[in-house]
């Protein structure tokens, strides 16, 4: 088995001990392009102008700034009932202008094409950046680490270290990408008031970090409503852009719907708009090629007599979706 397959396996990403000079420069190459082809899709992306878009005039663009789209990117990763509504137009009209932001996008090769072969999708996935947990055994399991273009979930129960992890994933996305890092800021979304940047410090400081590079890095939004939570997920992407992340952080994606939302007549509304918000930030990690982190509540099921009674909240809605990491 090669070292680089083993690094892959061992979470040591980076850091395998290469047996001969062109070891050295493969890996050295294939950090660089890797590097280079994020920069150069932020560059590509931030050059693009919603009125390059087909069909969108000056009182089309207007009318999206308005309503908070400022890139293409933006509006590529908005659903057509959403901008029906922003942009009181027709939902046809919608989604075509949502078809052709995403043709410009994939044009400028800022985005795959519709259809790969599967060598260039197996290609695409070893390309991958990955970021470091901070935990051998959980980036074994991972594959190296957190992955971006996905949306991963840890789950348990109250005390069970879920914040602990978004912690320690905060240290160590601000790494160089040669050490299990994405070099890149973060987003933290904190709906359960756990975000503590004390702690923040005390890991950086623990693993030989500049904890106020670090901390300088994290931007933190406090959220006191569901309804403030679907807002600041429709215009992540401005805020992805603003503060240079690969990687988001949503502390406690279910909580506040859970309180807000109580009894089963409310149920349906409460699922929808998850989904709505999840089916959100699944486009925002595949067209931003960001890493986006959820923490979940659980439930307790009384009619399981073998096995653990606990499972993840939300139901099939989250289930889904999502790479679910009790």
């Amino acid at each position: 088995m090669s070292d680089e397959i083993v690094g892959y396996m061992t979470g040591e990403r980076g850091k395998t001990t290469p047996t001969s000079v062109e070891d050295v420069e493969e890996t050295v190459r294939k950090t660089n392009d890797t590097t280079n082809m994020n920069m150069n899709t932020n560059i590509e992306s931030e050059a693009l102008e919603i009125q390059d878009i087909e069909g969108i005039g000056p009182t089309t663009a207007k009318k999206l700034k308005e309503a908070g789209i400022v890139s293409v990117m933006d509006l590529a990763v908005t659903s057509a009932d959403e901008l029906a509504v922003d942009i009181n137009t027709s939902k046809e009209s919608a989604a075509a202008f949502i078809m052709a932001s995403q043709k410009l996008l994939r044009d400028s090769h800022i985005i795959e094409k519709e259809f790969l072969t599967a060598d260039l999708a197996l290609e695409k996935r070893r390309s991958m950046l990955r970021c470091s947990t901070g935990s051998r055994a959980l980036d074994e399991l991972l594959l190296g680490g957190i992955e971006t273009q996905a949306v991963t979930e840890f789950y348990g129960e109250f005390g069970s270290g879920k914040s602990q992890i978004c912690h320690t994933l905060c240290a160590t996305a601000r790494q160089p990408i040669e050490s299990g890092g994405m070099d890149s800021g973060v987003i933290y979304i904190d709906t359960e008031g756990t975000f503590r940047p004390e702690r923040v410090e005390q890991i950086a400081r623990a693993r030989g970090l500049d904890h106020r590079h670090v901390l300088k890095s994290v931007a933190v939004c406090k959220v006191y409503n569901s309804s403030h939570l679907e807002l600041i997920i429709k215009d992540l992407g401005k805020y992805v852009n603003d503060f240079n992340a690969k990687l988001v952080i949503i502390d406690g994606i279910i909580s506040l719907h859970r309180a807000e939302f109580a009894g089963r007549g409310t149920l349906a509304d409460r699922q929808q708009r998850l989904n709505g918000m999840l089916h959100k930030i699944i486009r925002l990690a595949e067209i931003f090629n960001i890493a986006v982190v959820i923490t979940n509540q659980v439930q307790s099921s009384p009619d399981t007599f073998f096995g653990d009674p606990t499972k993840a909240a939300g139901g099939n809605i989250i289930a889904h979706l999502i790479l679910d990491l009790p």
